[in-house]
């Protein structure tokens, strides 16, 4: 989670990535039917930040896209047989080349945080924007990665408001006792450097 001045700094953002009608331009569309409307008032004020990798720590293909539009062919790997009954989805994913991938529009519910809370306040899907990243808890991620997520971090607190730096926390953040990730490889230090960078 972010906790360093730049929290209490001004933040002037300088937008790298634009978002039209709560889509990201330039990032490949792949509607997923895992969401629903959020509830009535809830205002977007979060980020959350994970990792997933189809299989566990294999990267590349399209079997994160599958899953999260319930097409994966289970029959592929022993792994996919455990997650077969499983209905989820985020709003966006960075691949490890940096592609961006859209699956929900930003302003309705995606279902990426499953049991959670926040300061107090459950259900976070209700008030968040979950963006998975493909990798693993104990993988390095890739530079494009950190990159592309300040790109896309600064673009969504400009233009969702309520986001502010303290809310943009990890699944470990919102649900300890169930989730991990990003995990400790993800490098929260280099990645709020790159925020500071864009607040020039």
């Amino acid at each position: 989670m972010l906790n360093s001045s730049i929290l209490n700094a001004p933040f002037q953002i300088r937008i790298i990535v634009n978002i039209s009608e709560h889509k990201l331009d330039g990032a490949k569309w792949v509607p997923s039917p895992n969401f629903n409307e959020r509830p009535n008032g809830a205002a977007i004020n979060m980020l959350v930040v994970h990792n997933i990798s189809l299989p566990p720590k294999q990267f590349g293909g399209s079997y994160i896209e599958d899953f999260f539009c319930n097409q994966l062919d289970c029959s592929l790997d022993p792994y996919f047989e455990e997650i077969q009954n499983l209905q989820v989805s985020a709003h966006l994913l960075i691949k490890r080349d940096g592609e961006l991938v859209q699956f929900v529009p930003f302003n309705q519910r995606a279902w990426h945080a499953g049991v959670s809370e926040f300061k107090g306040q459950e259900n976070c899907n209700d008030f968040s924007i979950g963006v998975e990243l493909e990798g693993a808890d104990d993988v390095p991620y890739t530079e494009q990665q950190y990159e592309k997520l300040a790109d896309v971090a600064v673009s969504l607190c400009q233009h969702y408001p309520q986001i502010k730096m303290d809310r943009i926390v990890g699944h470990c953040d919102i649900a300890p006792q169930r989730k991990t990730d990003p995990g400790p490889s993800f490098n929260w230090t280099h990645f709020k450097q790159l925020l500071k960078k864009r607040s020039a």
